[in-house]
């Protein structure tokens, strides 16, 4: 399996003249640290959970019987099956990270059990999505309704078959399994039969819905097969949308769903690495930094309530309590790898190093091993972490792939240089050279890392001067002896030497406590020692029983009660330059206190860790700061801005976001004549005909319908309905207010548990368009 992928990459690589090589997973142990600690967690994850579950999607569509009931959650409303595709994806990660015979089998069991699917579907295809059969025979013939995240009143179809593609990929890169190969060939095929008479309109249309990264995989069957059909194919599933805009150096992502884009991405840059059209790696080098640098948080992680927000107001990321979502930060990832690939630059391997422990590690409960999915950057909120039989998010699918595959990117090779990109323990086998290196550290606890050589050979240990490093401050022994560091911050330090059994390279990365303000410059500051966030552990309610996880109802969001902004401690401080007063605290590593700098909020007992190491509480990562002079005056104006938000979010029931995905999906939205926007930076949605949500209403104390419109807005007509039932007719004018909200009484016979919410345009006129919707009190 090991030379088969090594074959994959090499031939792959051949056609750019790449300037690095990935060595395959299976090459790589890792060692003692915190890498090999959320492995074994996730480890024990994955074997909870019931395969058979997780395979009664498939079965279901092929008309199977079932050996077990489907798992509840998104599995069973409407992306059935996506979970499936992960997990053959993090089985064949896990088996080649391990070596581990029972994952292998889970594997192969799970392969075996789709290829029965395949064979009873007869044409090729493998899928879980609800009745879908007739979903894409209207595609086939060209009856295509497509919105943001629905093809054909389906659930994100082609997002939901991508995780299937790259799961057999995976299992037969990684996993070694050759049915896995045939099978996405078989699957690969239907898709060529099912787009073979659409025109490239109906194509870019079918593409307005996530559709992952269904590009990338299909380049990757060209790659395997060398057949042109599949790269010819893999062109049309690349959104022009999104690439014409990238191509022409233009940023145009604000209010974009997020995760929908990175993938696109990723396929762009695995079309131009196979020696398709080289603007494709233009567009996805583009992307990179414009998501990188101007999109970023210090965790590693972008977007608010899964969107790219304004790149000049992170407001947002303050106020929401849906921050960075994982599933991004693990397609970023991807993204910087085939990058590095190309071009080995120590920014790539920078950011890696700050994702990977500051958000892929930190998404890991450190108990169960549920993972996150929104991390807030919110002061003083949490996160809320998955449960193996009632959670079955996207974040949690990437998220047991991610926490399978830390060795991936330690290491990567160039013909005689070898690239320590991670300081991290773990051994690497050199099939290459007959060397094996093994590096041990206790980073980031340790700020030295060590290698050791056995074997016997020339070549060059490129060595990684991160970013975070100092100039001159980096220091290389080799068996003791100093050895010129040549190099500075984001370079690689070569030594280049006839090694020897029982060499040894001694790498010492001093750190230091370091303040990152959020990216448009306002007045919230993140700390860092090294390329390590730290964050405190915060209790700003008195004896709170925080629930930190899914529970029954499996929601991913954090929605526990919202502390006040102006009640969150604070950096007070005559200057800016205040990283001094940081102190570490005796016998405890990476743990620092702040004496007089921090004000409010149980400053006295606070203390800075690691947040990957920070569970199970509400924290602090981006802290106000203020002057001494204005530090009431700033609490003051916070907590007007705060009061009336604070106010509504008491009042409110539910909610829908309108125009964002996830939140619509999770109200059950439907309509005809649908489409949605942004507009100043806000979503919206209208409809020629009419759209729907279904709100809860649990307690039965629902009294009013709250309706945001745009003031610059005139002239739509429609009426609103609940439960079929017209309460209301709305038309809008013209409102100087600029954002405005509607409220709409809701008749005392018409309160239920579940109220559907209907908006339907008059003749001629247009029902929205609509920014908001709450449920109140």
């Amino acid at each position: 399996m090991s030379k088969l992928l090594a074959s994959l990459l090499l031939a792959a690589t051949a056609l750019t003249a790449s300037a690095a090589e990935r060595f395959p997973l299976a090459d790589v142990r890792l060692g003692a640290g915190p890498f090999l600690d959320a492995q074994n967690r996730n480890r024990q994850y994955l074997m909870s959970l019931d395969p058979d579950k997780l395979l009664a999607p498939f079965q279901r569509e092929a008309g199977l019987p079932l050996k077990a009931p489907s798992y509840g959650n998104w599995e069973s409303h409407g992306l059935d099956g996506h979970i499936g595709g992960h997990y053959l994806s993090a089985l064949a990660l896990l088996y080649a990270s391990t070596g581990d015979a029972m994952v292998k089998e889970r594997l192969d069991y799970f392969v075996n059990e789709l290829k029965k699917c395949q064979q009873a579907n007869g044409n090729g295809y493998i899928g879980g999505i609800p009745e879908g059969a007739k979903a894409w025979q209207d595609i086939a013939k060209g009856a295509i309704k497509a919105d943001n995240f629905t093809v054909n009143g389906k659930w994100v179809p082609w997002y939901n078959l991508h995780k299937t593609y790259a799961g057999l990929r995976d299992a037969y890169h990684y996993g070694g399994n050759q049915d896995a190969r045939a099978m996405l060939v078989g699957m690969a095929d239907w898709a060529l039969k099912l787009t073979a008479a659409l025109s490239d309109e109906q194509m870019q249309d079918m593409l307005r819905s996530e559709h992952g990264g269904m590009n990338e995989v299909l380049a990757d069957v060209y790659e395997l097969t060398g057949d042109k059909k599949y790269m010819a194919l893999a062109q049309r599933f690349s959104h022009q949308a999104l690439l014409r805009p990238l191509e022409q150096g233009k940023d145009e992502l604000t209010g974009m769903h997020a995760n929908t884009q990175i993938p696109k991405a990723i396929g762009f840059e695995r079309i131009a690495a196979l020696g398709g059209d080289q603007q494709l790696h233009k567009a996805a080098e583009f992307f990179w930094r414009t998501v990188h640098d101007r999109r970023t948080v210090a965790i590693g992680g972008n977007s608010v309530r899964e969107h790219f927000n304004d790149d000049k107001d992170f407001s947002s990321m303050i106020n929401a309590v849906e921050g960075p979502e994982t599933c991004n930060t693990y397609n970023m990832l991807r993204l910087s790898e085939m990058l590095f690939l190309r071009d080995p630059n120590v920014r790539y391997a920078d950011y890696m190093e700050r994702a990977l422990f500051n958000h892929i590690l930190s998404s890991q409960n450190p108990d169960t091993g549920g993972l996150v999915y929104f991390t807030p950057m919110r002061p003083n909120h949490y996160r809320v972490y998955s449960e193996v039989d009632n959670s079955m998010w996207c974040c949690v699918g990437s998220g047991i792939e991610s926490q399978s595959k830390y060795g991936e990117f330690i290491y990567a090779h160039d013909k005689d240089a070898l690239f320590v990109n991670l300081y991290a323990s773990s051994t690497l086998e050199w099939h290459e050279k007959g060397v094996r290196i093994t590096q041990t550290t206790r980073f980031p606890d340790a700020d030295t890392s060590r290698l050791t050589i056995d074997g016997d050979g020339v070549f060059t240990v490129k060595l990684r001067y991160p970013g975070w490093v100092a100039r001159v401050a980096m220091q290389v022994k080799v068996n003791g002896k100093p050895v010129k560091v040549d190099g500075k911050p984001g370079s690689y330090v070569n030594v280049t030497r006839h090694w020897r059994k029982g060499d040894r390279v001694d790498v010492t990365l001093p750190m230091r406590t370091t303040l990152e303000r959020m990216p448009d410059q306002s007045n919230y500051y993140a700390v860092l020692r090294g390329p390590i966030v730290l964050a405190a552990k915060t209790q700003p309610f008195a004896n709170e029983k925080l629930n930190v996880f899914a529970g029954d109802s499996g929601s991913q969001v954090p929605s526990g009660p919202v502390c006040p902004l102006e009640a969150a401690p604070m950096f007070v401080s005559d200057t800016r330059d205040f990283v001094k007063k940081f102190k570490p605290v005796k016998g405890e590593p990476m743990t620092f206190t702040a004496p007089g700098l921090i004000q409010g909020g149980g400053a006295a007992v606070l203390k800075l860790i690691p947040f990957f190491r920070l569970h199970d509480s509400r924290y602090m990562i981006y802290w106000p700061y203020s002057t001494p002079a204005n530090a009431q005056a700033t609490r003051e104006a916070t907590a007007k801005a705060e009061a009336e938000r604070i106010a509504e979010g008491a009042q409110t029931i539910d909610q829908v976001a309108p125009g964002e995905q996830q939140p619509e999906s999770d109200h059950a939205f439907a309509g005809e004549g649908a489409d949605a926007g942004v507009a100043r930076g806000k979503h919206w949605r209208r409809a020629s005909g009419w759209f729907s949500y279904v709100l809860n209403d649990r307690k039965l104390e629902a009294k009013i319908l709250r309706l945001t419109f745009d003031g610059g807005d005139a002239g739509a007509t429609f009426d609103v309905l609940v439960n079929g039932r017209q309460i209301a007719t709305v038309t809008l004018e013209k409102n100087t207010q600029g954002f405005y909200a509607k409220d709409v009484a809701i008749p005392s016979e018409l309160v239920n548990e579940s109220l559907t919410v209907k908006f339907v345009a008059k003749p001629g006129a247009m029902a929205g368009r609509l920014y908001g919707l709450r449920l109140l009190r």
